[in-house]
């Protein structure tokens, strides 16, 4: 596996497991509240694992032995970037605390709509899905664009969980936000109205 190939595995170990860990906490929700600590446990083992054992296992297939064309490294590394820089506004405008989950996990916290989240709802799995795309072009396989076409699928469902248990937990106010500032992409009228916002957004 080429250097670059080593830096691919790191990206989809670091990405690959999130839709899998929220899949185990958000339908229960309730119950992993009431036992934060096994919630992380269960869920970091649950999603962690079984992404690392397929990423040995099938390391051949994901990844290319020898160098990408250049123009294929230079988008890569380009994308990287670019999620680099949205976890960091994630960071500044979130937190740590909330960058982890524990908001979920505690049914605490509120809705604002500063930084980043006055433009788009999900940054974190925008930056995400540049990170995965990034390995992409890195890695240069057909299996791998394959295994991101089916981690966008999964993450979009589990996007679907946790803004369901969103509104459970802040109802109306949740729903404004939906209205005011859209998911992924600061594009249209609710980009518009979202700079307007006052609240801060939860991921």
């Amino acid at each position: 596996m080429a250097p670059l190939g080593w830096l691919a595995a790191l990206v989809l170990f670091l990405q690959l497991p999130i839709p899998l860990f929220w899949f185990v906490l958000h339908p229960q929700i309730n119950f992993w509240r009431r036992r934060q600590r096994a919630a992380y446990a269960t869920g970091a083992l649950a999603a962690w694992l079984p992404v690392t054992i397929c990423l040995v296992y099938f390391r051949r297939e994901i990844f290319r032995p020898d160098w990408p064309p250049t123009w294929c490294i230079v988008a890569g590394f380009a994308l990287l970037a670019a999620e680099g820089w949205i976890f960091w506004r994630v960071k500044r405008d979130m937190g740590g605390a909330r960058l982890v989950g524990k908001t979920e996990l505690s049914g605490g916290g509120e809705i604002v709509r500063e930084g980043i989240y006055s433009r788009v709802r999900h940054p974190r799995y925008a930056g995400s899905f540049l990170a995965v795309l990034g390995a992409c072009f890195l890695a240069g396989t057909r299996v791998m664009w394959i295994l991101a076409a089916v981690w966008t699928v999964l993450t979009r469902i589990a996007i679907a969980f946790e803004e369901r248990e969103l509104r459970a937990r802040f109802g109306a106010a949740y729903e404004d936000y939906c209205r005011s500032v859209p998911r992924f992409l600061p594009l249209g009228p609710k980009f518009h109205s979202g700079r307007e916002a006052a609240h801060r957004g939860v991921l």
